[in-house]
């Protein structure tokens, strides 16, 4: 095989042992890499039923197909996947900067961790060769700490690093990995599973080539896939990158505000993305082999924060802006640099953090449960403080750190009526009530409240489909995005550069010309069904059902969008009904969301039938 090693590497931690594991072309034609690596490991690999912070949960890092090659906005992206901390389901995390290249080029596609160190370890993975080394004097550092520290003690500053800090240490469940200090592998708290083995990072070192099938076919192509990255479908990110989508929210009455309780935000020209770049953007850079360079970094220019540096985007900027009523810049580039640094996800961070506020002023948290914090909407240092107490799991910052749906059920009082999540995972920067094929793509999403397996909500805001009503149609659109965001995610592609591809067409082709596997295009759109019904079945098999499905915070049904564009939206039981029985049937699955026996012979997964008809018994 060109491009792919046709390496796995298993590391035990709890005896420290090593071993090489192959696989074939096979493999990597129907999974290509990726997603469909790490949800086939990890249903392969863990046993039904663990708890996520048991040894035997394996922390599995994936490459893309065409990881380390010159395709543009692929070079170095890579996955991490367990059993979530935060939901008992699918976990899944992606990140880029320079590690994933790192890991391919060290000799190997695939990491599989299992067992738990007797004391904290690190790994450094030095072309091909695997030592398990101590991390006892890093142990209590940050993310940006032990990043260096490693560097230092291995004598070469060139070395990737992916670690953990304080929260992924003290097993917060919103815990992230983090790499070349602004990337993180963010959502579903997998830096407390590495936290739980003890394992502080994985530490990096390759000289390997990578080999590509047809490398003047690559070559050509790739020049018009960089002209194309440089051209207007791109230029939102290279310019104001995704903090251009906060005015837009707003005014579109789908900015989650305060909680969601409402949907815009009145001081929203206050944490603009035209303001952050007037103002605080001090570099804007890129990851490998991107001609797009959308990593906007922002320096605090004043007051208590002056000074902090953070990488900025959108959701994490909703989630500490608007979402917890604050206008301060400054203390909103603080919060994410304290999320980089103690290993939190940013996203899920910001989220707890409101729902903390609205507990505060609804009299369910007092001053003394925060520590002697004020916690109000608005309360910019407050804020701050309390992504710090979370990680260190302090005062209130203990319960919070258990996520808002567990958090909600120990604060109680309805506590739970504004606990925004679905199955456990906060939501980000859409507010569903008004975008009903949004609605249904977060309420399916593999992974929880997210919008990242799906992007449904560009049919909603583009007005391509009337975004108030519940139609059956839905369902079909939302499938459709989730296989296609399954092949990009397994490739893996930025999501930033997905409208310069034409369909699957363009990808069938490039994986063709790096792999040298022949793919057409309905192929590989097969692929990504394969992939959404096997991840489909490991979350059936971990206990989810189609109440899940259903199951949309509280304030989602009952409470409307008080004003704006959006005033009076809600999605009722009856639309949820209306949208997952379009979902099911689009899919080939029964009414209560189980692929059926024909879909998985159709999938080529009819070894893993044995999961649908224990449900259905």
């Amino acid at each position: 095989m060109n491009a792919y090693t046709g390496k796995i590497l298993y590391i035990d931690l709890t005896c420290g042992s090593c071993k090489t594991g192959f696989y074939d072309e096979a493999m990597a034609g129907d999974y290509i890499g990726g997603t469909g690596f790490g949800v086939k490991m990890l249903i392969d690999h863990l046993k039904p039923g663990l708890d996520a912070f048991d040894p035997g949960n394996p922390l599995i890092y994936v490459s893309g197909a065409t990881t380390g090659t010159i395709v543009p906005c692929t070079a170095s992206k890579f996955g991490v996947f367990a059993k979530s901390p935060a939901t008992g389901l699918l976990g899944e995390a992606y990140s880029t900067g320079q590690w994933g290249a790192e890991l391919r080029a060290a000799g190997y596609d695939v990491l599989v961790i299992t067992g738990k160190a007797p004391k904290p370890v690190y790994l450094f993975i030095d072309d091909g060769t695997v030592q398990i080394r101590s991390a006892r004097k890093l142990w209590g550092k940050s993310t940006w700490e032990a990043e260096q520290a490693i560097r230092d003690e291995l004598g070469d500053q060139n070395i990737r690093v992916s670690g953990i800090g304080r929260a992924g240490e003290n097993l917060n469940r919103l815990a992230c990995i983090i790499n070349d200090r602004f990337r993180a592998a963010g959502r579903t708290g997998l830096g407390a599973v590495m936290g739980s083995k003890n394992l502080k990072a994985v530490a990096l070192r390759g000289t390997q080539d990578v080999s590509v099938a047809d490398p003047e076919g690559l070559m050509a192509f790739c020049r018009d896939l960089f002209e194309r990255a440089k051209g207007p479908a791109t230029a939102k990110y290279r310019t104001l990158g995704t903090p251009a989508n906060m005015l837009t929210m707003s005014a579109q009455g789908a900015l989650p505000t305060r909680n969601y309780r409402e949907a815009e935000f009145e001081k929203v020209e206050n944490v603009s993305g035209e303001r952050l770049n007037e103002q605080f953007i001090t570099k804007i850079q890129g990851c490998s082999a991107c001609p797009c360079r959308c990593e906007h970094i922002a320096k605090a220019r004043e007051g208590r924060f002056k000074g902090a540096v953070s990488r900025m985007e959108y959701e994490p900027m909703m989630a500490f802006g608007p979402y917890c009523g604050v206008d301060d810049m400054n203390a909103i580039i603080k919060a994410i640099e304290s999320c980089n640094i103690y290993g939190v996800d940013a996203i899920g961070a910001g989220i707890v953090v409101g729902f903390a506020m609205e507990c505060y002023e609804r009299g369910l948290i007092t001053k003394e449960d925060a520590g002697g914090l004020e916690l109000n909407f608005g309360n910019g240092e407050a804020m701050v403080e309390m992504v710090r107490k979370m990680s260190e799991r302090e005062d209130i910052g203990d319960i919070l750190a258990e996520g808002v749906m567990r958090a909600a059920e120990k604060i109680g009082g309805g506590a739970a009526h504004f606990a925004m999540h679905i199955k456990g995972l906060e939501l980000t920067g859409y507010d569903i009530r008004g975008l009903k094929t949004a609605a249904l793509g977060y309420a399916v999403s593999r992974r929880g409240g997210d919008h990242q397996r799906h992007g449904s909500y560009g049919w909603d805001l583009s007005g391509k489909v009337d975004r108030f009503k519940a139609e059956p149609g839905r369902g079909a659109l939302v499938m459709g995005d989730e296989d296609m965001y399954a092949v990009i995610d397994s490739m893996i592609i930025c999501k930033f550069t997905r409208t310069i591809w034409q369909g699957y067409e363009d990808i069938a082709k490039v994986y063709s010309l790096v792999t040298g596997i022949p793919m057409e295009a309905d192929q590989l759109r097969l692929c990504g069904e394969r992939m959404s019904n096997l991840a489909r079945l490991f979350n059936i098999r971990e206990g989810m059902t189609r109440r899940d499905d259903e199951l949309l915070p509280a304030r989602i049904h009952e409470d409307p969008i008080p004003g704006g564009a959006a005033k009076g939206s809600v999605v009722t039981p009856e639309d949820m009904a209306i949208l997952l029985d379009g979902y099911y049937a689009a899919r080939g699955w029964d009414n209560q969301g189980v692929p059926t026996d024909e879909k998985l012979d159709e999938l080529g997964l009819g070894a893993y039938a044995s999961i649908a008809e224990g449900v259905r018994a």
